[in-house]
């Protein structure tokens, strides 16, 4: 196998059990975000690749679907995380800015972002996006870390010397604004994540 694939594996690897030893399973949780989907059919995108975590839980569950990021590199070494387990030709990965994606309207059955909306700086645009590529009978699933997952996240930074840095608009925020723009939203939490899921209202 390609060394460098080997090497990035590898702090993969250590960066789940840094996790793990502040508690936060990092397969458990995607797992929990999953179960809380299904059923999981037709076409998925995710929105906000990052290093392929939730990626991977999805490809290992044998699910075709398109990932997106703005950074070519994090998306770099989300490939790298899928090639080691065989599993990238499950993603068409692409390089996309969120407030304007390149899809058609109504085009995805289901669309994902995971641990994404507190890095972004203008979330509405973008959750805006999200609902004009969802089809009409699908599902936007968005989740978040918990009070107590940010608290944790931002320790585990400090142990690494830096600060992590997130926004000020939370899901509950965002479940509102979509509950504002008609759609239908429940909410679910494990200790660390939080998941909402909005699908719009048939009468």
């Amino acid at each position: 196998m390609d060394k460098g694939v080997l090497e990035n594996h590898q702090r993969y690897l250590e960066r789940k059990k840094l996790y793990e030893s502040f508690g936060y399973d990092v397969d458990r949780e995607r797992k929990f975000i999953l179960g809380k989907t299904l059923p999981i059919y037709g076409h998925i995108l995710e929105v906000g690749t990052g290093k392929g975590y939730f990626a991977l839980t999805l490809a290992e569950e044998g699910y075709k679907f398109t990932s997106v990021d703005v950074s070519e590199e994090e998306q770099d070494t989300a490939k790298l995380n899928l090639r080691y387990y065989n599993l990238e030709r499950f993603v068409d990965f692409r390089i996309e800015n969120a407030e304007r994606l390149s899809f058609k309207n109504r085009s995805f059955d289901l669309v994902f972002s995971v641990n994404t909306i507190h890095h972004l700086t203008d979330p509405f645009k973008i959750v805006n996006e999200l609902i004009r590529v969802t089809n009409f009978y699908g599902r936007i699933i968005l989740s978040d870390f918990t009070e107590e997952g940010f608290k944790l996240v931002d320790e585990i930074h400090k142990t690494e010397g830096g600060k992590h840095e997130a926004g000020s608009v939370g899901l509950k925020s965002i479940g509102d604004y979509l509950t504002g723009r008609k759609l239908e939203v429940e909410s679910c939490k494990s200790r660390f994540q939080e998941v909402i899921i909005a699908r719009r209202v048939v009468i």
